[in-house]
């Protein structure tokens, strides 16, 4: 397991620090605060840039966290800058390359427990029904939000480069 969390939630985290610094290219040439981003959302019952960056972050770092068998790390949730925001991202992702594989030894038979969720689910299920749909989702839902403020991103900023599996 500790390739596919990882490699997918790492990659996916860093195309969010692409997708932040196309943005601050954009608000750059078009002189204005690339900040304002960050309070944008898709619609009003949607959490806005800010939140989706957090919750991929958190997402990530806690599958990768529940997986190898650690408590997650905390962030305080203050971020109010792009800067603020990427700082989260490389904390979440020096936290995620500081786990070796030998940490994931046995991660199969973990399972994990939910706040939502009466029982445990196995790891393979919150890996594959939690962790990958929920950093996907929100890195979805940012790279959204970024386009429609007009951000120039394509498809392959989203998905990156497909490289060969050196397990």
């Amino acid at each position: 397991m500790y390739h596919q969390i990882i490699s997918r939630c790492a990659q996916q985290l860093e195309h969010l620090s692409i997708f932040l610094d196309k943005a601050e290219a954009f608000a750059a040439a078009k002189r204005f605060d690339p900040n304002v981003f960050l309070y944008e959302r898709l619609a009003p019952d949607m959490y806005p840039l800010l939140s989706q960056i957090q919750a991929a972050c958190d997402y990530a770092k806690g599958g990768a966290a529940h997986l190898s068998g650690r408590t997650p790390p905390r962030h305080h949730d203050g971020e109010r800058t792009i800067d603020e925001a990427r700082v989260r991202i490389l904390e979440t992702l020096a936290f995620m390359r500081s786990l070796t594989r030998e940490d994931f030894e046995g991660a199969a038979e973990r399972s994990v427990r939910l706040p939502w969720k009466a029982e445990p689910i196995r790891a393979d299920d919150y890996l594959l029904q939690v962790v990958f749909p929920n950093v996907y989702f929100h890195a979805g839902v940012a790279y959204s939000i970024l386009r429609k403020g007009g951000v120039d991103l394509g498809k392959l900023d989203f998905l990156g480069e497909i490289y060969r599996d050196e397990r």
